[in-house]
This record gives C-alpha cells, structure tokens and sequence, in this order.
C-alpha cells in the first residue's frame, strides 16, 4: 500500500512537473536581458537551436518526399518495367509496412544510440532505399528499396519530434515542432509537383537530397541535451544545452531541472503494454488511439499515393490536379498551424472529419455518374473537386491535430 503510494506522489511529481515551465518567463526574460541586451543578440543566441530545427526537419521532408513517390511515377515505372497494377501496388503500399516496423523499433534506437544516431539510421535506410528504386531492372528491387524507405519514414515520424521537443526552448517548443508536420507535406507536394517533369528515376536520386542534407548538418549540431543527461553524460549533457541556449547564456537553472526530471523520471516503474489497460488510462487510451485509427483508415494513404491515376481515371488531366493538390496542401498545413491553438482541438477535428466525408462522397459520386453515364461532363469536375476537399479538409484537421492530441492526453 505503502509502495503505490509512493508511485502516486511520484507521478504527481512528474505531472507537475512537466507542466512547469523549464524557465519561467520572468527568469527567461531576465536571463535574456542579462545575456544579450538586444533582439540582435536573442536572435544570435537562438541560432543553434533554428539551425537544429532545420537540420532535424530535413528527416520530415525526407518522409514526405517517400510518401508522395508513388503517385506521379506510377504510370512511368508500370511502362518502363511493364509492371502489372497488382505488381505496382504492392510496391505502393509495402512502403506502409515498412513504416510500421521502423515506427516500432525507432524508440528503442533513439533511447540506446541517440537522436542524432537515429536520425543517422533512417537517413541510411531512405538512401540506400532510393539507390534500390533507382537502379531497378524489375519488380523485387523496387519492392526492397520502397521498404527500406518505408522503414526510414517510420523512424524519422518518432525521431524528429521528439529532438526537437528536447532541444527547444518553452517559448518555441510549440512553434518549432509543428514545422515537423509542414514539412512533411512540404516534402509531399514537392515530389507531386516535380514528378511531373522529372523521370520516375531522377525523382529517386532527388529523394537522397534531403538526407545528405542531414547528415551532414548532424555533424554541426548538437545531441540531444536531455537524452545525454538521462544516460549520464555530464559535461556533454551541459556542453550542449550550452550551444542551444548561447555562449553567453546562464545555463544552470535549466540545467537543474532537467536533472530533477529525469531522476524524477527514475523514480517511477517501468511502463509496460498491460499497463495501457487500466481503468485510469481507458478514456485516454481509447481517444489517442482512436484518433490514430480514424486517422489512418480515413483514406489518406491510398489518396496520397494514387492522387495521379485517381485524376487520370476521373478523367481530370493528372498533371495540373496534382501540382493543385501540392499547393493547397502545404497552404492548408500552413493554416491549420496557426489556428490549433485558437481554434482549439475539437473545432478543428469536427470541420476537418465533415471535409472528409463530403470529399469522399463528391469523389465517389464522380465514379458513379461515369459508370452509368450520367452528367459524363461534370463527373471530372465532381472528383477534381471532392479530392481537393478531402486533402484540404485533412490538412487543417485529422493531419496533425490527432498527433498533438496524443501528446497531450498524459495529463487526463
């Protein structure tokens, strides 16, 4: 009894603190003050971590970049290496399972060899994938290479956020981890757009770019200061929060705290998967993942990798209704950013799950009057239309708004 206990006033502990600023405003504004004496300086001594921040988000371009391939080459693999549709969609949706392994081990990989290890790991398996693709003579090595850039994708969706979680100071963690989720679909409407000029095989070795990117930056920055506290490194631990906060800046208060958190942190019992199902974690549990499922079965897979073929079949012509697609898409991502605090959660989950549903029925609608021959003209506009929707409606809503959820749900 004695024991629970004890493991209530510890997780009480760790609630509270976390949600205690690291610093709070008045200090962080003195520190500043104290520090730099002008905006020229803040802005001086918050380079490290914007640099960072890029560095990290060329892991998410990366991963819409793997995720947006599929839909502009389909036409061009098929032809050039007279892959049948079963062939192609199996290498159009194998990227998926990848993901999913790479999703599952990418905790233990960042725990035991470091953020920046694992961003190194995924960067490898994104560029030896895309070598694979490129190179293809048939079906097997696309397959391979489309899994292995799979894998780098579900690495790089833990990985990336949570670095920069950790290396961000309170007044920027907001800001600077939605990038994350822009420059998915950045990487996204990118590889829509210039898909469309570019060989299915030039647009392979384009997808390497953002990763020799990377890896190079991950040679300037820092690791993560929390991840080399947790694992007992000291002087680097402080070596690097002082990089990311400025040569000039008073450390030792953040510093402080971060080590209470985590021998706070310490302190609990290790969580295991049977724990999820406890009475107390059930409305949680149930919302996080109910979110995800809604997320994911939604559709937006199957729309994303076949948006050309779905505009071609609609009788739309495919180039201009993708290059659309990209636009609005990172427009939209764009927007819902800065209305996920002032609109709220539910708001935007509501609107955006009702954009769904009507892009789903316009589009499906458009297939219908094809099939029978009703309104044969208006049924390209009804898909152009409803599939415009649809990536509008996920973009301010079900995109990123279940993954801010999910964090946020440890404080029911």
């Amino acid at each position: 009894m004695a024991k629970n206990q004890d493991i209530e006033k510890a997780e009480n502990s760790l609630q509270e603190e976390i949600k205690v600023p690291l610093i709070s405003q008045e200090k962080r504004a003195e520190n500043v003050k104290n520090c730099s004496g002008s905006d020229k300086q803040i802005k001086e001594e918050r380079c490290m971590v914007y640099l960072s921040t890029f560095v990290a988000v060329c892991g998410s371009y990366s991963f819409g970049s793997c995720a947006g391939y599929s839909s502009p080459t389909q036409s061009a693999i098929r032809d050039d290496l007279s892959l049948t549709l079963a062939e192609y969609s199996l290498f159009g949706s194998i990227l998926t399972f990848g993901a999913m392994i790479g999703a599952i081990t990418s905790g233990k990989i960042a725990d035991y060899i470091g953020r920046k290890g694992a961003m190194i790991v995924s960067s490898g398996f994104c560029v030896a994938g895309w070598l694979s693709i490129y190179l293809a003579k048939g079906a097997l090595p696309l397959d391979i290479g489309r899994l292995a850039t799979g894998y780098g994708m579900g690495v790089f969706s833990y990985v990336v956020p949570v670095f920069i979680a950790e290396i961000s100071p309170k007044d920027l963690r907001g800001a600077l981890t939605t990038i994350n989720q822009l420059m998915i679909c950045t990487g996204v409407s990118v590889s829509f757009i210039i898909g469309t000029f570019l060989t299915w095989r030039a647009l392979a070795i384009t997808g390497i770019i953002p990763c020799a990117v990377l890896l190079v930056g991950l040679v300037i920055i820092p690791e993560s200061p929390r991840w080399l506290a947790k694992n007992g490194n000291q002087k680097e631990f402080e070596a690097a929060l002082q990089r990311l906060r400025g040569k000039n800046a008073n450390i030792s208060e953040e510093a402080a705290e971060i080590q209470d958190y985590i021998e706070t942190l310490e302190k609990l019992p290790k969580a295991k998967i049977i724990d999820l199902f406890q009475k107390r974690y059930l409305s949680s549990v149930t919302i996080g993942v109910g979110l995800m499922v809604f997320q994911q079965f939604g559709g937006i897979n199957g729309i994303c990798f076949y948006t050309s073929s779905i505009f071609e079949s609609s009788g739309f012509p495919a180039n201009v209704g993708t290059i659309t697609y990209a636009i609005l898409q990172v427009i939209i991502t764009a927007l819902g950013a800065t209305l996920i605090d002032r609109a709220g959660r539910k708001p935007l989950l509501l609107v955006s799950a009702s954009g769904l549903v009507l892009g789903c029925l316009l589009t499906g609608s458009s297939y219908y009057l094809k099939e029978h021959r009703i309104a044969a003209n208006a049924a390209p506009a009804l898909a152009v239309i409803g599939i415009l929707v649809y990536i509008g409606a996920f973009s301010v809503g079900m995109g990123a708004v279940p993954w801010v959820v999910m964090s946020e749900l440890y404080f029911l």
